[in-house]
């Protein structure tokens, strides 16, 4: 399965992509998409289903939750950004009202430490998933050791948990044009937070360790980006965070110039932009 271009933005919605409150509906509807074959894959190999107890770190604005809950999982999704969690309870909850107190079997939204995820009927998770990609950032690695480690507990002994990373940069189309934030942002010399790095072969497996998982598999899967033209791609790439430090370190104004630059060799003949990319998963067991 590959994702479809998103669609033409309008001169309208295009003039208005600089405004930071944008960013969590084009997540959802422009970037997020991207990653579903990664999640398709993972669950194919789990074999996710009727039955599975799945607690989502960092679920975002829901997609693969979504995924998860239509193969008949029962799914939790914690996480810390308010914006793209309430786009998630508008695709998974869409009656009104808050999702605490709801039976066992409804998906379940909250904000915060993965501590707060205690399933509501005690049964513990089986499955626990972090599908925002590690070795981006210069301290992914650590918010999803602590977030694990609050996790952990809420899942039965010998339950799975899957991590998930960029693949080689040679094999990342991407990679040069993730590579501007990491330039924009050492303009300061500020902390390195929030930039883009070059991920290591080995990261997904030191960061299992760290967190004291057992890893005992791992896959590639192809995730192409796709994006109807330019404008589109800027807006979906800016939406990921990886471009935080670089409007920090500049304005969003240049990242928007410099990132539509970057994306130059790769759009095509119609305008559309197509960037193959290879991301990788590590099974684990608590």
């Amino acid at each position: 399965m590959t994702p479809t271009l998103v669609r033409h933005q309008s001169h309208a919605e295009t003039s208005t992509r600089t405004a930071p409150g944008n960013r969590a509906p084009d997540w959802a509807e422009i970037q997020e998409r991207m990653l579903t074959p990664l999640y398709e894959a993972v669950y194919d190999r789990l074999e996710v289903g009727a039955g599975t107890r799945l607690l989502s770190l960092g679920c975002g604005s829901g997609l693969a939750l979504l995924i998860a809950a239509a193969r008949g999982a029962r799914v939790t999704g914690v996480d810390t950004d308010l914006e793209r969690l309430a786009l998630a309870r508008t695709r998974l909850l869409p009656e009104p009202g808050s999702d605490a107190g709801r039976p066992a079997g409804h998906p379940r939204l909250l904000t915060g430490d993965p501590s707060a995820a205690r399933p509501a009927d005690g049964t513990p998770y089986d499955l626990i998933t972090a599908f925002t990609p590690i070795g981006c950032s210069f301290d992914d690695g650590e918010g999803l050791v602590a977030a694990l480690r609050s996790a952990l507990p809420l899942a039965a002994r010998g339950s799975t948990v899957v991590l998930t990373g960029w693949g080689p940069p040679e094999r990342c189309a991407t990679a040069p044009v993730l590579r501007v934030a990491e330039r924009l942002s050492d303009r300061d010399r500020a902390p390195r937070t929030g930039g883009w790095r070059t991920s290591g072969r080995d990261d997904l497996e030191e960061l299992a360790f760290r967190a004291g998982l057992n890893p005992n598999g791992s896959g590639r899967v192809a995730c192409p980006f796709g994006y109807a033209d330019t404008d589109s791609a800027v807006r979906g790439l800016l939406s990921t965070r990886l471009f935080d430090a670089a409007v920090r370190a500049t304005d969003r104004a240049q990242v928007e110039k410099e990132v539509a630059q970057a994306l130059h060799p790769h759009r095509r003949g119609d305008g559309t932009i197509w960037m193959p990319n290879v991301f990788r998963y590590l099974v684990c067991t608590t």
